[in-house]
């Protein structure tokens, strides 16, 4: 299991805003039902199967070039555990406990 961060960007659009861009990205994961993600407003985070998300991601990045921006950037952070399970929520209550 991983958590997986990805931020799509768009270069070279006609406008400042790329909102549109990342609706149609985050699109590609409500597709992927084996996938957990929540959009974030830099990025947007994906829990599953490593090659699953990898799969989704390399999907997302293409979408931006289907609207014909003619560049796109990804940036992609994988946390992969294989001592045990991994998730959003553990990692989460992790933080939540060391600050209270």
């Amino acid at each position: 299991m991983a958590i997986v961060e990805v931020s799509v960007i768009p270069m070279g659009t006609d406008e400042p805003s790329v909102s549109s861009y990342i609706s149609a990205c985050y699109k590609v994961l409500e597709k992927e039902t084996q996938l957990k993600h929540q959009l974030t407003p830099m990025s947007t985070i994906i829990e599953g199967d490593v090659d699953k998300v990898i799969d989704a991601v390399k999907k997302m990045h293409k979408v931006p070039f289907s609207e014909g921006v003619q560049r796109v950037v990804t940036t992609i952070t994988i946390d992969e555990r294989t001592d045990k399970p991994l998730s959003m929520e553990t990692s989460m209550e992790s933080v939540k406990a060391g600050i209270h």
